[in-house]
C-alpha cells in the first residue's frame, strides 16, 4: 500500500488523511440527514460536528501521549510529532465529552443526540481503518495462513511479511456496526440505548481484534493492551446505559386522555336541543 496517493511538488495527499476526511464528511452528512428525518435541530449539526471532531482529535492525541510516557521522558521531542500518534479510544471519549458540552450549552437533550451521532461514528471509523490499511499502521501479527496482507512500502508495518489483515477486518466490523445501529435506532424507544449498543458492539470487537494486532507500541495494562483495558469498562458502561435507559423509559406513564367518570355515550340534556320542538 502507498500512503502517498498523489504528490504535486510540495503538495501531498496521504491515504490516511484522505480516508479520515472522507469518514468525517460521511459521518456529518449521515447525521444531518437523520436529524432532519427525526425532526431534530439539524441546523446545529455542523457546529456539533466541529466540537466533536476537535474534542476527538485532542482526546486521541492525549491518550496516545499517556501511553507513551516512558518514551516521552526518554525523548521529549516525541511531543513535537503533531501529525502522528493517535489512539481511537481517546478520540471516542474526547468526542463524546465535547458533544456533551455542546448539548448543555444549547440546552439540547444529550441522550437524544448521543443516539443520533454514534452510528455515524462507526461509519467514520470504517473509513478511518481503510486509512490505516493505506498507511500500514495498526497492522496484524505475522501469519502463515491464507488470509494475509504483505506490505512493501510501509513506514509502519514490517515490509515483505505475511500479516493478519486486521485493518480491513476492523473496517468491515465498523461498517456493520453502523448498519446495525441504524436498524436498532428505528426500533428503540428509550433515548441513550443506541449509543449504549455502540459502546457494547465496538468495545467487544476491539477487545477481540487486539489479540491479533502486531504493533506492540500501543501500551500495556497488565496482560491487556491499553485499548483492551478501556474496552472492558466501556463494554460494561454500554450495558449499564442500555439497561438504565430502558428501565427509565418503562417508568414513564402516559397520561390517559379520557375524562374520568364520564360515559362517552351519554348526552348532556342541558346543552342538547330537540328537533321535536
Amino acid at each position: 500500500m502507498y500512503n502517498e496517493l498523489l504528490k504535486i511538488g510540495p503538495f501531498v495527499i496521504h491515504g490516511y488523511g484522505l480516508m479520515i476526511a472522507i469518514g468525517i464528511l460521511a459521518a456529518y452528512l449521515s447525521v444531518e440527514y437523520r436529524a432532519k428525518r427525526n425532526g431534530l435541530k439539524h441546523e446545529l449539526i455542523f457546529n456539533l460536528g466541529i466540537w466533536c471532531v476537535t474534542g476527538g482529535i485532542l482526546g486521541a492525541k492525549l491518550l496516545y501521549l499517556i501511553t507513551q510516557l516512558r518514551a516521552i521522558l526518554a525523548d521529549p521531542s516525541v511531543l513535537l510529532q503533531v501529525s502522528t500518534g493517535f489512539v481511537v479510544y481517546g478520540g471516542i471519549i474526547g468526542g463524546i465529552f465535547a458533544g456533551y458540552l455542546f448539548t448543555v450549552k444549547h440546552k439540547m437533550n444529550f441522550l437524544e443526540y448521543f443516539d443520533l451521532v454514534m452510528p455515524s461514528i462507526a461509519l467514520a471509523q470504517g473509513f478511518g481503518r481503510i486509512g490505516c490499511l493505506l498507511s500500514g499502521c495498526c497492522y496484524g501479527m505475522e501469519t502463515k495462513g491464507p488470509l494475509n496482507l504483505v506490505f512493501t512500502h510501509s513506514d509502519f508495518a514490517p515490509n515483505g511479511v505475511h500479516l493478519l489483515p486486521t485493518q480491513p477486518i476492523s473496517s468491515l466490523l465498523n461498517f456493520l456496526n453502523f448498519a446495525v445501529l441504524v436498524f436498532i435506532s428505528k426500533r428503540t424507544k428509550a433515548h441513550g440505548q443506541v449509543a449504549g449498543f455502540y459502546l457494547i458492539f465496538y468495545s467487544a470487537g476491539r477487545f477481540i481484534i487486539e489479540f491479533f494486532r502486531g504493533d506492540l507500541v500501543r501500551g500495556q495494562v497488565g496482560n491487556l493492551s491499553t485499548s483492551q483495558f478501556i474496552s472492558v469498562f466501556l463494554f460494561l458502561f454500554g450495558i449499564a446505559i442500555v439497561v438504565v435507559c430502558g428501565f427509565k423509559a418503562k417508568k414513564i406513564v402516559i397520561p390517559d386522555a379520557s375524562i374520568d367518570n364520564v360515559d362517552p355515550t351519554s348526552t348532556d340534556d342541558k346543552n342538547s336541543t330537540s328537533d321535536d320542538n
